[in-house]
Formats: structure tokens, sequence, C-alpha cells
């Protein structure tokens, strides 16, 4: 590594990394350079002079966003004509600004804002009118008010840089240019919202947000996306237990600042109207209101009955569920109703990838941020982009920063094809002859990451680490899933024939389409799973009963429903994609609604299984999971503020063969989300739900 540059800022001597921008280094030294257009991570723009300083031997000032240190700089950012230059600028700047703070949503976070109550005048030198034109609405989430915007170009750069869209630009010229979408008068994009939070001021505003509130009068929660499985931070803003909005402005998690249209504005579910708030039980054919009292005992009597004489039951577990959820509710049907007859829904062959590395030299299991930091990322299958935003977003990064290569496998075009050093198109067994033709590129790669869907499974699983081991460089691998506890369902033991930790059932259950098929299964219980939505129930004498915030399809054909809280209103943990555990935090109650974990204990309790089971409390359970499955030993002071913590669930053989028929990924895009999905108005709002193709550059 090069020797650092020695520089002077403000009279104090710092250090930094050759090629480092001025206003970086200071910021690494704590010294704050002011800035609109400037934002880490994209192309520079130059364009605000806010960030203008004194350097000796400068015959000007220059820009601190563009400028690299140098050894033996000397550099002054707060001189009095540093001052007046910035007073200048920002008086340029509001030429045309309305003074409308009081109404503007981003009043109180605003960053032009916050400039000119440290350096503005008091009075403008500008006194002709103010080029004015009307607000717009490009979308139902993103409305655009002119007169306000700085011309800073942060969203045209997100846009286009980060998100791989390029549905903004800039029309005119001189003091009549402004932001313009793809469309001319609207927007077809990802409808992600990055532009709004990415924006300094309040030209880009929330459709969702807008004129509801300001943000010191609400609860800043952060907790983890309900929705797919990247497991995204998103810092719920909730007033009068409301959710009002979603970002992650502060980048506490593993994502960044970054949020699809799902981790932003897809929170909304929440309140639907057709929410359950009370336990349903059937009475002469039909779904009544009962109170939690009657519910809890009538499924207590069921199920002791069942119990009793020997009956079989039937448990399904969800991918939403928290960790805690999933190892209590196994824990449960195995000791407590002496079944191993539990499944989920599958959607990627984690099982088969885990037992393919055992004892590979070079191959191990990625997380989020090796696909920022490899050489080269290999996509199979899956259209990354709509699939898995935030992995594609770091694929993108990795590339503008690091300029790795990135290689594609699908059976159609995806958005990583403009992007990629090579392409082909592949599905079924042609895939294993387009790894061929790559191979000679990817054993040239330092190193690898490679991405699969659910077309890789079973022994097609080993012989793609096979094919990674024979490039003889080190290669990490994920397996990828659908939904946001997907990984942490496989790692608690959801299984028939697996226990948490992958560990071999002595007794192995019957798979979830196997409960659905047979026709002498006496009770049958649904945890935050919808699976009558895509199969009948043949067992019509099972008594049924379902856990969920909606009347579903398999609700409907339950005779007791218990009403159950969303993620976003309980706490606990998941695990994502790339076996990351980190942690959910309550936001909001729901009125009616019991987390998973209270109504499986609640259950436990009525059947007399209380001391059998333990407490039902989100702490004391995951450290049962600490204890005895392996790789959760996770370091506690990570998750519990905000962090994550990465997993190793095995090491050494998994002597059970998955299941590869079970292995279905629903392969939902930016717009779909299972059930959830279809209870968002936000995401059921917007035009590119009916025309996800169309996100495609």
């Amino acid at each position: 590594m090069a020797d650092p540059v020695k520089l002077t800022i403000d009279g104090r001597q710092i250090e930094a990394a050759p090629g480092t921008l001025l206003i970086n280094a200071a910021k690494q030294a704590g010294i704050e350079i002011p800035a609109f257009c400037y934002y880490d991570g994209y192309s520079l723009q130059a364009a605000c002079r806010m960030c203008l300083v004194e350097v000796e031997k400068a015959p000007k000032m220059p820009t601190a966003c563009t400028l690299p240190v140098a050894e033996g700089m000397v550099v002054r950012t707060d001189t009095e004509q540093v001052r007046r230059a910035r007073k200048m600028t920002l008086e340029f700047l509001l030429t045309n600004h309305p003074l409308d703070c009081p109404v503007c949503d981003k009043g109180g976070e605003c960053e032009l804002q916050d400039m000119v109550f440290r350096y503005g005048a008091g009075e403008s030198r500008f006194v002709e009118n103010k080029y004015h034109v009307d607000e717009k609405q490009w979308s139902p989430v993103v409305f655009y008010d002119g007169p306000r915007c700085i011309l800073c170009f942060r969203c045209v750069r997100v846009c286009n840089e980060g998100m791989g869209v390029g549905a903004l630009g800039v029309v005119n010229r001189g003091s009549v240019s402004e932001i313009a979408p793809n469309e001319g008068d609207h927007l077809n994009c990802d409808e992600c919202g990055m532009c709004i939070d990415i924006c300094p001021v309040g030209a880009l505003t929330s459709g969702i947000y807008r004129y509801q509130t300001r943000p010191w009068e609400m609860d800043h929660v952060g907790t983890i996306c309900t929705h797919c499985s990247n497991g995204c931070k998103t810092t719920l803003g909730v007033r009068n237990d409301q959710i009002l909005r979603g970002n992650n402005r502060d980048r506490s998690g593993i994502n960044g600042e970054f949020l699809c249209i799902k981790g932003r504005y897809g929170f909304d579910f929440y309140n639907h109207p057709e929410r359950l708030q009370s336990p349903l039980l059937r009475v002469g054919g039909k779904l009544e209101p009962v109170s939690w009292s009657t519910a809890l005992e009538t499924v207590a009597r069921e199920f002791s009955a069942v119990k009793a004489k020997d009956g079989k039951f039937g448990v399904i577990g969800s991918t939403r569920t928290t960790n805690e959820e999933n190892f209590y509710l196994q824990k449960f049907a195995r000791e407590g109703l002496s079944t191993g007859n539990i499944d989920h829904h599958r959607s990627g062959d984690v099982v088969t990838l885990l037992d393919a590395l055992s004892g590979k030299a070079n191959s191990t299991l990625a997380d989020t941020s090796d696909l920022y930091n490899a050489k080269a990322v290999l996509v199979i299958g899956a259209d990354l982009s709509l699939e898995h935003p935030f992995l594609a977003f770091q694929v993108r990064a990795n590339l503008r920063h690091h300029s790795a290569h990135v290689y594609v496998v699908t059976p159609e075009p995806v958005r990583e094809d403009h992007c990629a050093a090579q392409v082909l198109r592949a599905a079924g067994d042609e895939v294993w002859a387009a790894l061929e033709k790559m191979r000679a590129s990817l054993a040239a790669e330092a190193d690898l990451v490679i991405l699969f869907d659910d077309s890789i499974k079973g022994r097609a699983v080993t012989q793609l680490v096979d094919f990674g081991e024979s490039l003889a460089r080190p290669v990490k691998y994920v397996a990828l899933v659908d939904y946001s506890n997907s990984r942490g369902a496989s790692d608690m033991g959801l299984f028939p024939d697996l226990l948490p930790g992958y560990h071999p059932a002595e007794e192995p259950g019957l798979p979830l389409d196997a409960m659905l098929a047979a026709t002498d299964l006496d009770a049958l219980w649904i945890v935050g799973a919808n699976p009558l939505a895509r199969a009948e129930l043949c067992s019509s004498n099972a008594f049924v009963v379902v856990q969920d915030l909606f009347l579903t399809e398999s609700a409907m054909r339950a005779n007791v429903i218990l009403p159950a809280a969303s993620a976003y209103e309980k706490n606990g943990t998941v695990t994502n994609v790339c076996g990351e555990v980190q942690r959910l935090k309550k936001g909001i109650d729901t009125m009616g609604a019991k987390p998973d974990l209270e109504i499986i204990g609640l259950i436990a309790r009525e059947m007399g299984l209380a001391s059998l089971m333990g407490p039902w409390l989100p702490d004391r359970v995951f450290e049962q999971i600490r204890k005895t499955v392996r790789g959760y030993d996770v370091p506690l002071p990570v998750i519990a503020t905000g962090g994550a913590a990465h997993t190793t669930p095995v090491n050494g053989r998994i002597t059970v063969e998955a299941r590869t028929e079970l292995i279905r990924s629903a392969h939902n895009n930016l717009f779909n989300s299972g059930t959830l999905g279809r209870y968002s108005k936000i995401l059921n709002s917007v035009s590119e739900k009916t025309a996800s193709h169309s996100v495609h550059p």
C-alpha cells in the first residue's frame, strides 16, 4: 500500500490515502466542508460551488469535492473569503428558490436550510420576480417541485449509476433548466424513491409522506424490511402508532442508504382495511369473531384431542416469521405435538450448497459485502435487479468503484447485461455448456462470487461447486431465496427431516406437498404461510388453524384464525439470503394482533406444555438458538446495535438429500411480494406493477 499523503487543514496535520478527495480527507479528520452536489460513491459534478476552499499557492479557490489530496498541501476551509463565497453561492441558489420552508416536506432535514442558517444573508440583492413552474407528479410516489431544485444532479446520478435505470435527466438551459423524467411527464423506473432521499432540498417529495408530519414529531425505528431476502434495514418514521415513512438515511444497515420500493414504501399493508384484528372461529360453517381466550381454548382442546388419539398433525411454517418463532414452532411440533410433519415453502437449495461446500479449500459462503468487494461476480438464472435489488445494487457499486467483471448466464435479457463483461443466454442443461465457454475468463479472475437461483438445485448445486473448485480460485456462493427469513427458516429446522443446524431428524415426517395431499390428516397448523393458494388440502376432516395477517386462501379454509403481528410489530431476529443475522425491532402496535411467538406460547400454555417449551420471549429463545444452533453464537452487541453478524451454520456433511421437487421460487419482482404484496396499496398503484419488464433500460 502506498504511503499516506500528509497535508494541513485549518492548521491541523492530517494523513490521507493517495487519491482521497479533499472533502473526504477533511471529513475523516472531523472537519466539515459543506456541499450540495457531492455525494460519496457517485460521479463528481462540481455544480453547486459550495465546497470552495483556500489552498496555498492555488490561483483561485478550488472545489474540495474534485481536488485530490497532495503532499504538503495547506488548506483553509473557514476563512473570511471562503465564508463570503459560500454566502454568495447561497444567495444565488435562492434567486428562484421559493421561501416556503413552513410547508416544505424537507423542513427540518433540508441541507440548504441548514447552510442558509449558517452562512446566508439576511436579505437578497435579487429583487426580480422569481421564475416559477407548477409542481408535477411523476408517479404515485414521486412529486417534483421545479422552483425548489438547486440542480445538484444527485437524483440523476443515483438513478443512472446506482440503480442502473437512467430514468432522470436535465432539460432546457440556464435559469430554466429542470430535472425531467424519461417518459416526458411520468417515470418509468423502479419507483424506489432513492431520488427523493438523496435530494438535499424539497424538490423531490414522497407521495406517501408529503404534508403528513415533521421529522422531529416521529419516532425513528430501525428494523429489517419484511419483503425480499436481501435483509435491508429500513428506518420507520412512526407517530401515534402509524408508520408514515421508511428510509435509511443514516446508512446504518448493510444496505447503506439503498432501499427498493418495497423497503421504502411497501410497509402500508399493516393498516389495510382487510387486516385481521380479532380471532375467528368457524361456527355453523361461518367464521365468527371470538375472544382470544375462546380461540386459544378451542385450538388447545382440538390439538390435545388429536394428540391423545395418536392422530396425524401437519405443521407449516413461514419464511417471514422470526428465527425465534421458527425455532419455537419446530420445537413445539416435535416435542409438544410429537410430530415430524413440519415444513415450509422452499425457494432455493441452501441445504445442498452447505453440504457441497463441506471440506472445500477454495469455496465458502458469501456475505453481502463480498458482492461489493469481489473481483468478479457470476449471476446464474436470476433477474437480479428485479428479484434481489440490493444484491444487484452492490454489484453495480462494485463495478463503478472497483471495476469488477460481471458475468451473466440467464434464460432472458436482464439489467446486468448492460454492465457485463460476458453474457450468455442459457437455461436448464445448457447452463453447463455456457459455463464452459466462460471457464477461461473466470479462471483468470483473482476471486469470484457466484449467485444462483432455483434453476440450480440438487446435484446441479454440487456440480456448480465442483466447477468453482476446478477454477483454482477462491469462490464464494449465494443460493438465492425469496423472502425475508427464508434462510432463517432453513437454519431453524423447518424441515421434516432436518433439525435446527441441519442435523438429521431421527424420525422424518412428511414434507409440505405430502401433508396437503394426505387424506388422513387430523390437524393442520399453518403459521404465517399460504400454501392453499397453490394447492388443495385433500383431508376434508382436518382441523385447520391459521395464524396470519389477512383472510388468505388458507385462512378461508380454517376452523380457527388467529390474527398475527407483522414484522414491523414485533421483536426478534431474521437471517438474510447471505446468512447475516439482523435484529427486528418493534415499531408499532396493531390492535388485536399478537406476535406468532406469543401465540405459539399461549397455545402451549393452554395445552399444559409451558414447562416443556419454556418462555416465549424473543431474547430468551434467541439464547437457546445461540446455544444449540451451530453458527448462531453471534456477538450480541453487533446485532443489538443494528449490525449484521454472519453465520456459519454447519461445518460438515449434511446426510439428508434435499427434496428438489419442493424447491420453487416465486420469482417475485420489485412490485410483488407474495401475499403481503396484495395488500400494499403503493405496490399495486405503480404502473410498473403490470409491466415489470419496462424497468429494464
